[in-house]
């Protein structure tokens, strides 16, 4: 097997790279208590989709900043009153995808409930309102301006905000509501059951957003990272500010948020990824306390991992 990053015994033991900032835990807690106390003004609109067994809605509710976030909502027409759900991430820069991807299960009777990124590839809103540049990508959306006002600081509430609508829906049990997503969308379905412990299963696969430092020491900062090389090249070219930089970039690393997760997990990683190193991703399973399985590819990279789909599945079916 081609070696890109570290030896998989050493791999399993790398706990990150990325600094964690000294206030990290009251960051977030600040962050939810912001959050919670929005409300979201939910609207649910019948989607012009519709298949016999399901219910099709195209949902919306007001994040933090004022932002209406849009999220596919599919519904089992002839499922038990409280039924399990799903939540879904996608990958950086996309979408909720077809409507058909969410049909499986829905046909299983669970209710999905797949959020569009702010800003990115689908309906949500991006309010904007930062100092400094806005060019070239999310991640340093805010990297000049107060921690604060880090873009992937709102997205992370997102998916916790959309998780809570999730459970409060009368069809729904909230305690069998579990999340799943690749890439972006692993990075999202680990943060979401962090900020949302009550996730009670969780099925990331190959997460990014987690040790931008690593990432960059690597020199592998292209890509879906590129906009870190980007960043420095315009902003810090001497990288006088890199401490700064990769602390402040340490509230939205995912591997700092992992151990808040309370419900089980099963992650899939492939040791040839280049585009989400490897390390990065061990990273964060590393620090998950809850128990946890990895399905671990020696041949794939960023990239279909045969079988998984089909293991999550099976997984998340147990709710």
């Amino acid at each position: 097997m081609p070696l890109i990053d570290m030896p998989l015994e050493k791999l399993m033991t790398y706990e990150g790279r990325n600094p964690r900032p000294d206030d990290f835990d009251a960051y977030w807690e600040r962050a939810l208590a912001e959050m919670k106390a929005v409300d979201p003004q939910v609207e649910l609109r019948p989607s012009e989709f519709q298949v016999p067994y399901a219910e099709c809605f195209d949902l919306y509710f007001t994040g933090v900043g004022g932002a209406r976030i849009y999220a596919k909502y599919v519904r089992p027409k002839h499922a038990e009153a409280k039924h399990p759900a799903i939540v879904q991430f996608h990958g950086y820069s996309g979408n909720s995808g077809d409507w058909a991807d969410k049909l499986s299960y829905a046909a299983m009777g669970f209710s999905v409930f797949s959020m569009d990124c702010r800003g990115q590839g689908g309906f949500s809103e991006d309010v904007g309102g930062v100092k400094g540049t806005t060019l070239r990508g999310h991640i340093v959306r805010g990297l000049d301006d107060h921690p604060d006002q880090l873009l992937f600081r709102a997205i992370f509430l997102d998916t916790a905000q959309l998780a809570g609508i999730a459970m409060s829906m009368p069809e729904v049990d909230p305690d069998r509501v579990g999340a799943m997503g690749g890439s972006q969308g692993g990075a999202l379905t680990i943060a979401c059951a962090a900020l949302e412990p009550r996730i009670k299963r969780l099925a990331p696969v190959y997460p990014f957003l987690s040790d931008y430092q690593r990432v960059w020491e690597m020199d592998l900062a292209k890509d879906a990272y590129a906009e870190l090389k980007d960043f420095f090249r315009r902003h810090d070219p001497q990288h006088k500010r890199e401490q700064e930089i990769f602390t402040k970039l340490g509230y939205v690393d995912i591997q700092n948020l992992a151990e808040r997760i309370q419900g089980e997990v099963l992650m899939a990683v492939g040791l040839a990824d280049t585009v989400c190193p490897p390390s990065t991703q061990f990273a964060a399973y590393n620090k998950i306390k809850a128990d946890k399985n990895l399905e671990i590819y020696p041949d794939f990279g960023h990239e279909g991992l045969p079988g998984f789909n089909d293991k999550a599945m099976q997984f998340l079916s147990k709710l």
